[in-house]
């Protein structure tokens, strides 16, 4: 019989390093463009620094921003400094820190329209003495979407950006959403960036793919054997993909009323968990085959024939959340008092491929919902009708494996147990894995980790040409059946509720309903031990 301790020794010697063999970061020059930008001082720098600080930077490194505004170095550093006071994860931050980050940190001044501006960006790129500072570049593009092809023209055009491949230096670009507003944008801003960058040079950007357990369900998927035999049209009943905030759209009135739930949510970071849960086993570990698998998956899902039978649209009316009152969409900043613009979106998905062949994929995103979560919900078939299942009926719940993406990170694992006592009652318990209780570190931002997988050159967590296409492809039909429609009252819910009376219809004509996403510790007891007020 083992002992604790050398089960744990055990245990430590099976622990599977996979990054020892990643790509070393080499030393380069990082400029953002849009540096006067929100994403510049609440995400980028926050987040370089703390690379910065756990030392996952290269040596040197340097980092431009690139906007409009008269400023000089010292002056950016300093807002960029009162910015990151405000906004970073950590807090009271040694100023000596602080300081020898910023030392790496410079401006310059210049409007992206300008040619001449990027004249003025090379000669201080090629002013440096080190040599891989002169030629290793990754720009960062934190600007409007309508000027990512006018950056990219002109970095060419002074000879900055190449897409001739180098034996000894690099040159990628990292561009921000929305990647175009439907299939037809996205395909001419692909082919506007490919004429002077290389496609293995470009880096679109999603940063729910950054997060921890996002990255995390491939691990849990192939690495353990034990759920491949369930994962299939054999065991699963269906999946249901949540993403919900109890925020409204607040100032971003004038964006939502452009984007809409349907661009904004469910084009990248729905369709991107999906393709994470329901896609084959990639060959190997490397990004392209990773990105392969995820491009087949897309392309498996069925055409959606009549929009009005797979998909719901909703937008929030005036209501109420954690005791404060919500106003209605249409009364927010910027926004159509007669909007149509949805706030909320339901579908059902059928994959039409071997593993998945039947099994509906269930996707819900909405602003102004009672929590703010997002999860994948596996929902198995129920047992057979015999043995308990013939006396409990449709009390007998059927098991779940629930992953957890965001907040308080975790792997559930429903199923039935007996409740202790005389009498004899069943009711489903969970087996909870917690990221914060097992490994007890800090999760990193997402912008951290995308920011030094693109500095190391591996593109797995971006997305490819081929895949940005097919979301939109999948999207487009549903903009074109809703466009100019007015909503109709089953499309109307108040704010704090699950969403509007069509989206339960979208479940229950084939016999399914929603399950709310798993309690936040802290709001689960109602006194008996049972989840008060989810499912």
């Amino acid at each position: 019989m083992l002992n604790a301790e050398h089960a744990e020794q055990l245990d430590e010697l099976l622990t599977c390093r996979l990054d020892l063999g990643r790509r070393a970061v080499e030393p380069c020059s990082i400029v953002i463009f849009g540096a006067s930008g929100d994403l510049t001082a609440r995400k980028l720098i926050p987040a370089l620094f703390h690379l910065f600080c756990e030392k996952q930077l290269p040596t040197p490194f340097r980092i431009i921003g690139f906007a409009r505004r008269e400023k000089d170095d010292e002056l950016f550093r300093t807002e960029l400094h009162e910015a990151f006071k405000k906004y970073s994860r950590t807090k009271n931050v040694e100023d000596s820190a602080w300081e020898a980050f910023a030392k790496n940190v410079f401006y310059c001044q210049g409007d992206i329209s300008d040619p001449a501006a990027y004249g003025k960006l090379r000669d201080l790129l090629k002013s440096s003495n080190h040599e891989a500072l002169r030629n290793n570049f990754l720009f960062y593009l934190a600007t409007l979407p309508s000027q990512f092809a006018e950056i990219v023209e002109n970095l060419h055009n002074v000879n900055l950006l190449s897409k001739e491949e180098q034996k000894h230096h690099w040159q990628r670009v990292v561009v921000e959403k929305p990647f175009g507003h439907d299939l037809a944008s996205a395909q001419q801003l692909n082919n506007e960036l490919t004429k002077y960058a290389h496609e293995k040079q470009i880096y679109r950007i999603d940063h729910y793919l950054g997060k921890e357990t996002v990255q995390n369900i491939l691990m849990f998927r192939f690495s353990n054997a034990i759920f491949e035999e369930l994962w299939t049209r054999r065991s699963v009943e269906q999946v249901q993909i949540t993403v919900s905030e109890k925020l409204g759209v607040g100032s971003r009135g004038g964006y939502y009323e452009e984007a809409g739930a349907l661009r904004d949510m469910v084009q990248n970071h729905l369709l991107q968990v999906l393709a994470l849960i329901a896609m084959e086993p990639p060959v190997s570990l490397e990004a392209e085959s990773i990105r392969d698998e995820k491009v087949k998956l897309l392309k498996s899902i069925r055409p959606l024939g009549n929009i009005a039978d797979n998909v719901v649209r909703g937008q929030y009316t005036g209501g109420e959340i954690d005791g404060q009152k919500r106003i209605a969409y249409r009364e927010e900043g910027r926004v159509n008092p007669q909007s149509s613009t949805e706030t909320f979106v339901a579908a059902r998905l059928h994959i039409d491929n071997w593993r998945w062949s039947g099994v509906p994929f269930y996707l819900r995103t909405g602003k102004s919902l009672p929590v703010s979560a997002s999860e994948v919900r596996i929902q198995f078939k129920p047992t057979p009708n015999v043995l308990f299942a013939a006396q409990c009926g449709t009390k007998l719940d059927a098991n779940a494996i629930t992953l957890r993406l965001q907040p308080h990170e975790g792997i559930f694992l429903r199923f039935n147990g007996k409740v202790p006592g005389t009498s004899t009652q069943l009711r489903p318990v969970r087996m909870h894995f917690d990221y914060g209780v097992e490994f007890g570190a800090y999760t990193p931002e997402a912008y951290e980790r995308l920011l030094l997988e693109a500095i190391s050159g591996d593109a797995t967590l971006f997305i490819r040409r081929d895949e940005v296409e097919a979301a939109w492809s999948i999207v487009d039909p549903i903009r074109q059946a809703w466009d100019g429609l007015p909503l109709t009252e089953r499309e109307l819910y108040s704010a704090g509720t699950w969403g509007p009376a069509a989206s339960d219809d979208l479940l229950a004509q084939h016999k399914h309903a929603w399950r709310k996403p798993h309690p936040i510790p802290g709001e689960i007891s109602d006194g008996k031990g049972r989840d008060a007020k989810f499912e």
